[in-house]
């Protein structure tokens, strides 16, 4: 399953407009702000599409008759650029476990690049929902390679939903080949249709992780 938000009205897209605006993403709390409350909006709508069961609670006065999720969720990121949408998950799956991830585009002197993966921490996730929360959806190879260093690592998830504010059409491709259509949802705020040769997306925001955390050298 595929679902962009911004197909519907939804005040997810001031947000997303406000990462986009050069004249407002220079503030970076408010950008940071802004990739949690998309993260939130995210957590919610896809908390509609997990498994429930019926349970009782107990009240001051009597017993409730409740829906509560069953799925035990993993929210993972790619660090740096993902801290703050994973935040936002968090603010919903506030039970969650989490993971994250070291992962990195080493150019070469030509332009091309390939993915570095230098860190994990996770717990198990063999049977589990496994959230991996990414701002940005260029190629797709980095969300494909955090998904099997995760796999080698902890184990096979029962499913996995890739959770991502921009995504362009190549990564969306590339993410439909590369996961099983069975068991992986994706999610995104839009979609951009044009990647550029070192792989940015046009008209995206620029480097999400910068305009968080601050110039890196």
């Amino acid at each position: 399953m595929i679902r962009i938000l911004d197909r519907e009205n939804t005040i997810l897209n001031r947000f997303i407009a406000q990462m986009r605006d050069v004249t407002v993403q220079g503030d970076s709390m408010r950008f940071r702000r802004n990739l949690e409350r998309v993260g939130e909006v995210m957590a919610y709508e896809i908390s509609k599409t997990l498994h429930y069961s019926r349970r009782m609670v107990e009240t001051p006065l009597g017993e409730a008759e409740v829906a509560l999720p069953d799925d035990q969720i993993v929210i993972a990121t790619i660090l740096r650029a993902g801290i703050p949408f994973h935040q936002g998950f968090l603010n919903y799956f506030d039970d969650a476990q989490n993971a994250f991830v070291s992962a990195y585009r080493k150019y070469s002197k030509d332009g091309t690049f390939k993915i570095n993966v230098e860190y994990i921490s996770t717990c198990e996730l063999t049977g589990k929902t496994l959230l991996i929360v990414d701002p940005m959806l260029a190629t797709g190879a980095s969300l494909d390679m955090t998904f099997q260093a995760l796999v080698e690592k902890a184990g096979r998830p029962r499913k996995t939903i890739l959770a991502a504010v921009i995504a362009s059409e190549e990564g969306i491709d590339y993410v439909q080949k590369h996961f099983s259509p069975q068991d992986t949802d994706i999610w995104c705020g839009t979609v951009d249709a044009e990647l550029t040769v070192k792989s940015y997306i046009v008209p995206g925001l620029g480097d999400a992780g910068d305009l968080a955390y601050g110039d890196k050298m």
